[in-house]
Parts: C-alpha cells; structure tokens; sequence
C-alpha cells in the first residue's frame, strides 16, 4: 500500500503535473464565469513553469543533497562487495530491444563496472525490480544481468535481487545477500541526490556500507538566477530534487530512517 500511495501521491504533485492540473483548474474557472479565479490559477502555473523550467531553482533544491555524502578521500583497500542500487535503465526499450538502456541514472551502473575492475575479488549486487506500477517492464536487475555479461563479468561474481520496488525494499531485499568477510567494507552505489536517503535507511538496518555517490545534477553552492539553456533539463532537475526532499520526510516520518536528513 506504501509503495502504491507513494507513487499516486507523486503522479499527482510533481511540476508538470502541478502545472497540468493549474492550466485545467484554470480552464474550468473561467467556464464557470469564475475570471478572477481563472486568471490565478493561470498565472499560478506560469510561475511554476517560470521557476522551474527557466531558472537554477532545480539546482538549489539539489545540490544539499548532493553534497552531504562524498567519497571517502582515501578508497577502502579491502572491499567485499559493491551494492549497486537500480533506477538507471529504461526499462520498456530494454526488455523490448533486447538491450540495456542507459537512462539519467546510468552512472551507477557504469562506476559499479568500473568498481569490479578495480577490486576483482568484490561481488557486485545489483538492487533493483520495477519502480513504475502503472508501466510493466523489465527489472533493472534482469537489464543487469545483460549489461554486465557483455563486458565479461563472471557470473559468479554477481548477484541480482529484481523484486525491490523502492529503496526501502532494496535495503529490506538486499540485506540477507550481502556476505563479506570480517575487515571487508561494502560500497553502495547509487546517485548523489538519493545518497541521503539511502545511507539513512541501510544504517537502520544496520548494514554499514561505505557510500560511493555518482550521477551528479549540480555544482556545489549554486546560485540563483535565470537559466534558459536548458527548460526540460531543469524542470528534471527540480522535480527530481523535490521527490527526494518528500522521500526523506516520508521515510523519517515512517520510521525508516532515525533522522530527516541523516548526515556522515
């Protein structure tokens, strides 16, 4: 049930949506003669798209939490595994071309097959079933599985969990696979912005993982001002950025993380 509201609740208040549904409210005003009301749900939307397509407000709502986690400054020698959260393949184009369809998110499993190289005796688990209720589609950890067996990746080095639908079920499904060795550290993988997030939910778990952010969307400290370059990339940003802000205030206010925006 989580899981479902969850996604309704961010169907329904995401930007364009937001958007959408302030045009509509718009339009029905002023066929009911309501012109006042009309025209304040016009500009209401106008601003939303203004803010959020054509200004950095995307970047300053997601640069704190890109810059809470950072790698550690001296790599861990010793590592067991490399826990890869999933969100970075197209799922639909994926099981339908037969490929693996890097998406926004791909970084993660890019740097976890650089990782492999890196530490050749560490496995690589991969977190990750279908995220969207209302699309069926490949699991990342089925994409996965394609994706690393063409770059040579044993087998026996991978382990693959595709029933996780959030993050909190990743942690959940995850945890019984992870088996290192005593003085073995544990990398998590996953984009910079969910770091947070993540690092809150695995510690509650009490699974110590070493985190290891990619896929980054802003510089540090950005300031505020217009950006007209690049509307969809922005409005992506944005939206990415708030979903991330009401997931770490649902998953505190749920008990699934002990504090709203865990620190190092």
């Amino acid at each position: 049930m989580f899981f479902l509201v969850s996604k309704i609740f961010w169907l329904l208040v995401q930007p364009l949506s937001l958007i959408f549904l302030l045009i509509l409210a718009g339009l029905l005003a002023y066929w009911r003669g309501w012109r006042s009301t009309g025209i304040g749900f016009s500009v209401g939307a106008l601003l939303v798209l203004g803010l959020f397509a054509f200004t950095t407000l995307g970047a300053l709502l997601i640069a704190p939490l890109e810059d809470r986690f950072s790698r550690p400054a001296t790599a861990p020698e010793n590592v067991g595994a490399v826990i890869v959260l999933g969100g970075g393949f197209g799922g639909v184009v994926s099981g339908e071309r037969g490929i693996a369809e890097l998406r926004d998110s791909g970084d993660r499993f890019v740097e976890a097959l650089r990782l492999a190289q890196v530490y050749p005796q560490a496995k690589i688990i991969v977190t990750g079933g279908v995220g969207n209720p209302f699309q069926p589609s490949e699991s990342d950890a089925e994409i996965a599985r394609r994706f690393y067996a063409g770059f040579g990746i044993p087998e026996d080095r991978l382990v693959f969990e595709g029933e996780s639908r959030n993050t909190a079920e990743n942690v959940e499904f995850t945890k019984a696979l992870v088996d290192v060795a005593p003085g073995q550290s544990v990398l998590l993988v996953t984009s910079a912005f969910h770091m947070p997030r993540s690092m809150g939910i695995f510690r509650q778990a009490g699974l110590d993982v070493v985190p290891w952010p990619v896929d980054y969307r802003a510089v540090s400290n950005p300031g505020f001002g217009l950006e007209l370059a690049e509307p969809s990339f922005n409005i992506n940003t944005a939206s990415v950025a708030i979903k991330e802000w009401v997931g770490l205030l649902v998953y505190n206010l749920t008990g699934r993380t002990d504090a709203l925006f865990p620190a190092p």
